[in-house]
This record gives structure tokens, sequence and C-alpha cells, in this order.
């Protein structure tokens, strides 16, 4: 029988559909970046602990300001100015008010305690206020992060300062606490003003420290940070209280104050401490400072830097400038010691209304003040005061200058010229020696400014500085040895010196007996000549200068090792009515050297005092004031013809009398009084009158004199002025 076949079947299996490639990428797209998050936050981590492992301690960062500060001492060491950024009292956390640290808080950061050094929160609404509002308006950092800004990076707003800010604050979270955190940040931050940290703030705007702030002063102070310049109270007292109420609101909704002491606060109540007054000492700071970058290669530690004004006669610069300067005019004044030392400099009659420097960018000219050139290339080629030279007129390539007395008179010497400040003879002497030796002898004495050498060069057509001319006088005053003006004697950092003023005085301009027999002439200017008025009751040698139509006065001269220059004039170059070298500014100088001087011995020059020539009648400068260069020229130094009266006309009227003068001062002027010894040793000091040797012929006793001018008549004794 046959075996039935079977018929069962082996079952197939099912077919599983294939994967999506899609899936499989989405897969291993989120693998990547869980593996790529890992080794973010792997890299983040070693940024944070190596950033961490480089950051200062905490003492470290409290004293390391950011910036460069500079203190100005005065030569008795007072701080008389404090430039670039101003720190206050460091305050630890316990003596900062708690209104400071809440308004901080509020405003800046308000989940300061809860994050780790940055918000994300606080990222996400910035963010999306920027979405809404189509740019910026909200910034997403913290206080720790504004801190690493303000302590480590700028306000470049890049990414890669962004990112490196971010790591820089997770470290400082990381190394320091909360508290700490906030105390360097309420003490190094920016508040506007140049004030860095609540302390400078609070006595910049509150004038007291920061440990005395009320509510509305915190407010005014907390609001400053989003933009200094923007809600600065002094400079736009609306935008300051309007800040201030935002702060107030958002400490009332964080819980830091009540609804009532919101209200309460009344920031348009607080009254600001007064702006410093910027008075005449900042015209010396303004030209001295910025000699600190040829003298030292440091700009980031803090600077003391000591000078050499002396406030005292800075006070008297001051006063001297205020008191005598003819109204509407300007006044400039700078005095150096016998080695330069910089003792007064004043630019100007106020700081505030213009910081404009007239003893050290202004450029004028000094009219017969610059005579000094030419006497000095006189004396240098050879001529000695007593050298005789004709006064008579003279013309040279189309010039001819004129005396201001509108007279000659004939064979005179070298001192009276000078004395009496005659054009004709200055140009015959500048012809003689030649106008550019003239020019290079004023740059040798230190005249920076450029020189013409046209013939009325000598006349002084030529613009200069106060500070050059001074130096001149003083480098004369020096026995001819170069004075270079300075302003820093040292300067100190963290406790080093690393600057130090160092005086060269071996620089011999002209030899000794030159700037002796120039001393001779410039005291016989003073004493019996055109300048007066700066007579101070010790020896004094100077020399008057005063420009065409009296748009410049100037007086320079040295006493007792105190070289002092006076400058007056309308910065428009316009004429003023009266001024002249020897009234104003000789006034000047005298009320200025006097208290300068006062303290110092009377020092002799080496030659002594010796009258001009007696046939020669001083011109009216000598008693009137009037100008010694009164003739007027034109660009290329020809006279210009006016109807400009001559002076000493029937209807000029005699001045005042300078300050201190004696009760006959003024009858003076109307009769001129004895120039004698006796009356030279008074106004200079001398104890008591000279032997007039028998074989010579006493002082008092003039000499034969031309029957067309009259002679000096002599005053009684007891007439005498007390100069």
């Amino acid at each position: 029988m046959a075996r039935a076949r079977s018929t069962t079947r082996t079952p197939t299996p099912r077919r599983t559909p294939p994967r999506s490639p899609w899936r499989r990428r989405l897969i291993v797209f989120i693998q990547v970046l869980i593996g790529l998050g890992v080794l973010a936050l792997g890299a983040l981590a070693i940024a944070v602990y190596v950033a961490r492992s480089q950051l200062p301690s905490f003492e470290e960062l409290k004293s390391s300001p950011n910036g460069q500060m500079i203190r100005v001492h005065a030569a008795d060491g007072t701080v008389i100015v404090s430039l670039g950024p101003s720190y206050g009292e460091w305050l630890p956390i316990s003596r900062i008010p708690t209104v400071m640290r809440d308004a901080t808080v509020s405003v800046e950061d308000r989940r300061f305690r809860s994050h780790i050094g940055v918000d994300p929160i606080g990222l996400a609404r910035s963010v999306k206020v920027r979405y809404e509002r189509g740019r910026w308006i909200q910034g997403g950092s913290t206080i720790t992060q504004q801190l690493a800004r303000t302590v480590f990076l700028n306000n470049q707003k890049k990414f890669g300062r962004k990112f490196r800010e971010a790591i820089l604050a997770l470290a400082i979270e990381r190394k320091f606490s909360k508290d700490e955190v906030l105390e360097l940040y309420l003490n190094k931050v920016y508040y506007g003003g140049g004030a860095y940290g609540i302390d400078a703030a609070s006595r910049k705007f509150f004038g007291h420290g920061a440990d005395q702030l009320s509510l509305a002063e915190a407010a005014v102070i907390a609001g400053l940070v989003k933009a200094p310049s923007n809600y600065s109270p002094t400079a736009d007292a609306a935008a300051a209280v309007g800040r201030a109420g935002v702060v107030l609101e958002t400490m009332r909704e964080t819980g830091a104050i009540t609804a009532a002491e919101a209200r309460e606060a009344n920031p348009e109540g607080l009254a600001l401490a007064p702006e410093p007054r910027q008075n005449s000492v900042r015209y010396f700071t303004d030209w001295a400072l910025p000699q600190l970058d040829m003298l030292i290669d440091e700009t980031q530690a803090p600077l003391e830097v000591w000078t050499t004004l002396d406030l005292n006669m800075q006070r008297q610069a001051d006063a001297a400038i205020r008191a005598n300067a003819p109204p509407g005019a300007q006044g400039a004044l700078v005095s150096l010691d016998r080695d330069g030392a910089v003792r007064a400099m004043v630019g100007g009659k106020d700081y505030v209304a213009s910081i404009y420097n007239r003893a050290t960018q202004a450029q004028r000219q000094p009219g017969s003040a610059f005579k000094l050139f030419v006497y000095l290339a006189s004396l240098e080629a050879g001529h000695k005061p007593e050298d005789s030279i004709v006064d008579e007129p003279v013309t040279i390539d189309g010039w001819s200058p004129r005396n201001d007395s509108r007279r000659n008179s004939g064979p005179v010497s070298l001192r009276t010229a000078f004395a009496y400040s005659l054009n004709t003879v200055a140009a015959k002497l500048g012809q003689e020696v030649g106008f550019s030796t003239v020019a290079d002898m004023a740059r040798r004495f230190g005249v920076t400014t450029p020189i013409n050498t046209h013939p009325s060069m000598v006349l002084g057509t030529s613009d200069v500085r106060l500070i050059d001319m001074t130096r001149a006088f003083a480098s004369v005053a020096a026995k001819g040895v170069a004075v270079a003006p300075y302003g820093i004697l040292r300067v100190t950092s963290n406790g080093q010196t690393i600057y130090s003023h160092e005086v060269d005085r071996s620089h011999v301009l002209v030899a000794p007996y030159v700037a002796a027999e120039m001393t001779d002439l410039l005291q016989t200017a003073v004493n019996t000549g055109t300048g007066r008025a700066a007579q101070i009751g010790r020896p004094v040698a100077g020399k008057t200068g005063t420009t065409s139509s009296s748009k410049d006065g100037w007086f320079l001269g040295f006493s007792s090792g105190l070289t002092t220059g006076v400058w007056m004039g309308r910065d428009d170059a316009k004429p003023i009515a009266g001024l002249h070298g020897g009234t104003a500014p000789a006034k000047a100088f005298a009320d200025f050297m006097k208290p300068a001087t006062a303290s110092r011995p009377i020092e002799q020059f080496e030659t002594q005092v010796t009258l001009p020539e007696w046939q020669l009648e001083p011109d009216e400068e000598s008693y009137f004031g009037n100008p010694d260069n009164g003739m007027m020229v034109d660009p290329d130094g020809n006279p210009i013809a006016t109807d400009v009266e001559r002076p000493g006309s029937a209807d000029d009227q005699p001045e005042p009398a300078p300050p201190g003068a004696g009760d006959d001062a003024n009858d003076d002027r109307r009769e001129p009084q004895a120039l004698n010894q006796d009356w030279i040793d008074r106004v200079t000091g001398r104890p008591a009158p000279r032997e007039v040797p028998a074989n010579r012929q006493p002082r008092d006793q003039p000499r034969d004199q031309p029957r067309d001018l009259p002679r000096l008549q002599s005053v009684p004794q007891e007439e005498r002025p007390n100069q």
C-alpha cells in the first residue's frame, strides 16, 4: 500500500519594513549634539577652572584701580588737581548702606543672589525684547558680568568679548562669595564724571561719603550705571530724577522697599554738591601735564606728580592780573625762579570763562621789550653802556623810525638810549650788528616763534610768547646761562620715583660780562626810565614794551632771583586806551613781586645803578606812562601817518600813582624828582648812600645842558616820594 505524501507547508517569515533614512539621521544628529554638548560643557568647565585659577585674589582686586589716575601736587605738597579716574574710600560690604545694595541689585540684576554668574532668564528676556522691538533695549548682563567687563575687559559689543565675559563671570562666582562680588562691583563700577565706585560718586554729586547715602541718593547713583552721561544729575537733573524714579519703582516691585518709602524718597528735593571752582592753577597744570608723555613711559599705574608751583605766589599773581588788567582786556603772568622753576602762571583773568593760556599759547608783538636782544647783540659785538651814539633821524631800506617824543637829542650813551627807549638808536644798532644777528640772539635766548629780519624788527614787530620772553630775561639774570622753564619736579608711582628733574647749567648763551652790562641797562630802565612803576623797594632790572595803538602792554623784569613777565591786551588785538608797558603791566609786576620776594633776601646786582645822561630830558613815558613804541607801522615796517595826538599834550591827565607810592607820587609827575644816588639807594634798598669820590662829579649836580632842552630840577630831600 502506498504511503500518503504529506501536504504540510513551512510558514514564511514576515518581512520587517525598512527604517526611514531621515530617522536614522535624526538619531545620529541627536547623538552628535549630545556628544558636542558634553564636550562643550567639559570645555566650559575647563575654561572656567583655568580662568578661576588665573583670577587675582580679592585683596589684589581691591588694590588695583582701573585706568590711570594722576594727582598733581604744588611745591608744598598740597594736591591741586586730580585727573583721570577718581576713586573714593573703599567701603567693605558691611559699611555700604542696605538701600544702596538693594537699589543696585533691584535695577541691575534682581536674580543676583540665585544665578551662577550668568542669568539665562535675563538673557532670554533681552532676546525676546530684541525680537519685539527690532533692536537691543535690555542687556542680559548680570552684576558679575559687569564686574568682569569693568575689571578685565572693555565695552566692545562683539560676541567674542561677551563669551569671555561669561566665562569670567562663571569663574568669579566660583572664586568669590556673592557679598564679595557685590562689594567689588559697588567700589569699582563707573558712575560718570570720572567717578569710579559709590564713594567717589557720592562725594562728587552729594558732597559726602557713600556710607551716609539716603534712599533717594542711592536711587540716583544706582540709576547712573546704565548710562552715566545721560543720567548724570549735574548734566541733566530731570533725566537723573526720572531714572531714580524707575529705580525706586523696581525696588518696590522686588520688595526691597514699601510703596510708602518709595513715595517719601523724593529725588527731586536732593541738593547737589557744588562744582569745584576751576581757578588759575589749571593754566599751569594744562601746560605742565602734557609734558609727562616725554618724561615717562608709565601709562597704567597711578601717578603722583610733584610740581614747582608756589600756591601763595599763584594767588598773588592771580590777584595782580585781576586788579590791574584794564576792563575788556586779558592779562597773563609767568614767574620763574633762578633755575627755571615756574612758581606762578596765569593765562587769563578767568579759567572758567576761557581756558586759552595766554602765557604759553598766545603770540603777540612785544614792542620795545624786544630791544633786549638788540642791545645784547650790540654789547656782545663790543659796545659798552657808556658808548656814545647819535640820536638822529635815520632811514633804513625805506623805513624811518621816530622816537616817541618826536624829537632827537644828538649824541647820547647806550644807557640813556635804552633807559628812554629811543627807537632811532635801536634801529641804528640793529643795522650795525645785523638784523639777522638780532634774530639769532632772540632764538639763542629761547624765542621759539618765527622772527622776521626786516629793520622794524628791532621795535618788536615779530610775534612772541610771554613764557619765551620771560625765559630770555631769566637767562640774563642768570649771568648769561640758559634758563629753561620747567614745572614738574618729580613723578612717583606706587611709592617709587620714576622721574626727577635735573637742572642743566652748562649752556652759556653770552659771556657773563655781557649779561652784567645788560643788567646795568635794565636797572636804569626801571629806576629812571620807562619802567619806574615796577619799583618794589629793592633792586629790580626790567623793560617795558608797548605796541602800536596800545594793543599790547608788556613788562618783564627780575629781582632777588625771581624773573616775572606780564602781558596785557585784548584777544582780538583791538587797541586799549591807556594801556602801556609802563602802566598796568608794570603795576601788576610790582603788585606780584612785592609779596613774592618779601621773604627773600635783598640781592644787589653786580653792576650798580648808573644814571643816564642828564642832558636828555626823559620822554613822557617816564612820568606819564605813554608808549615807548607808539609809532604805528604797516606789515612792512613803514610808518603810518595817523591823527593821533602826540602823547604828553595839554589834554593829558596824569595817571594815579602806583599802589604803595607816597603822597607826593602824583606831584612827582608835575615836577620831576631828583635822580641822584641817594634816591637810587632808597629805591634799590641799599642801607646807606654811597660816598661820592672827590675826583668825580656828584650825581645830584647836573652836567652842562643844551639851551634848547630844560633840565631836571632838584627836589629837596623832604619832598622826595617814598619809593
